[in-house]
């Protein structure tokens, strides 16, 4: 493959603050793209219209939606997130990391309005597709930001990725918040169709912006790629700045080539690169974590405070948004100043503490008995 997130060589070497200022602004659409679609489920599963139209109904406890059926709805997207990650880099590498991401734009748009549907298979269905897409686009946007961002700002601009998530988290609570209460189909089809406004700007954005140059040197489209670096350093085609740039991310280009092939399956092999021990340490870092336990807060957290006896459930969900999001500013003010192994053992250290209070407080604080058979407390 043509490059990744992970890139350290063949980046932009300029100072143009509008192209700074674009790419900053695209991250952010990208990332509150990701987020909010993460978090929407949880809150769009804990109304009243969408229990009627999709759970069940038991004399004692009203509409409900089983243990079963609510795993499905909740983790069938990241089956699609996993095959959409899966297909980015073949995606990025076959059509280019600009119309790659325009193309996961309209595969998660797709998959927004199947969710608007009352039938239950059609909806999931459409959390399958729209998987795929944000899948694809939280791979392809972190790659193109690499790219083309200037080298000096590549890290604090793909580290605005994840701050762009926890914003799209907490305005998809405040959404939900805001049409909970609504007595239609509109309380649940509107936090959900507002993700078309995400896939809108983030693909309309990407028509406007310049193709990698990276990319297009790795598919030997050297005039597109002088094109494309003059318009991001800001210098006519033919100025020396652009020649000097496209040699240096042509010579990264064939040191790469030089380290071997570039299948997933290289990624698996044991070179004097140490592919396996990388490939195997990303990979491990963020399975666990997604296994600390924040995902059940996004995907369960109303449910749970409303098991716990809290009367506004979706209000205590913005708020731990909110303390997300504030955490978020925190974390990429240190990270050069901490450290990343030092910054991940202290959040992780935070995390246990916190999610032991959850647990005590969700079970001494349950006022509800637990029904095994509908997985309702």
């Amino acid at each position: 493959m043509a490059g990744g997130p992970g890139i350290t060589r063949g980046g932009v070497g300029h100072d143009s603050l509008p192209w700074t200022i674009a790419m900053a602004s695209f991250a952010a659409f990208g990332g509150i793209l990701f987020g909010y679609d993460t978090a929407t489920i949880g809150g769009v599963i804990a109304m009243k219209d969408w229990l009627d139209v999709f759970g069940s109904h038991d004399p004692s406890i009203g509409q409900y939606l089983g243990t079963n059926h609510k795993s499905l709805v909740v983790s069938i997207l990241s089956a699609g997130t996993f095959f959409g990650a899966l297909i980015s880099f073949p995606l990025g590498d076959l059509i280019g990391r600009k119309y790659g991401l325009i193309s996961s734009c309209l595969i998660f748009s797709l998959g927004i309005g199947l969710q608007l549907s009352t039938h239950w298979v059609t909806f999931i269905v459409g959390r399958v597709v729209a998987g795929l897409g944000v899948g694809a686009v939280s791979c392809l946007v972190p790659m193109y930001q690499s790219e083309c961002s200037p080298k000096k700002l590549r890290g604090f601009i793909v580290g605005l990725y994840q701050f762009a998530i926890s914003i799209g988290a907490l305005l998809a609570a405040i959404v939900l918040n805001a049409t909970k209460d609504e007595n239609s189909h509109s309380s649940w089809r509107t936090p959900i169709a507002v993700q078309f406004v995400w896939a809108a700007v983030l693909g309309g954005g990407m028509l406007v912006l310049p193709e990698s140059p990276r990319y297009l040197l790795y598919k030997n489209k050297w005039d597109a790629a002088k094109h494309s670096l003059s318009r991001l350093l800001v210098k006519p085609a033919n100025s020396p700045e652009v020649d000097t740039e496209i040699a240096e991310i042509w010579l990264a280009l064939e040191a790469e080539r030089a380290l071997g092939g570039n299948t997933y399956l290289d990624c698996f092999k044991f070179t004097a690169n140490r592919n396996f021990l990388r490939t195997m340490t990303g990979i491990w870092l963020q399975a666990w974590q997604q296994l600390t336990g924040i995902n059940f807060i996004f995907y369960y957290g109303t449910t749970f405070f409303k098991s716990a006896g809290i009367s506004n459930a979706f209000i205590i969900t913005i708020v731990c948004n909110v303390v997300g999001t504030c955490m978020c500013i925190v974390g990429i003010q240190l990270i050069d100043r901490v450290g990343r192994r030092k910054l991940m053992i202290i959040g992780a250290i935070g995390m246990m503490v916190c999610e032991y209070i959850i647990a005590i407080v969700g079970v001494t604080a349950g006022k509800t008995h637990f029904d095994a058979s509908t997985g309702l407390s």
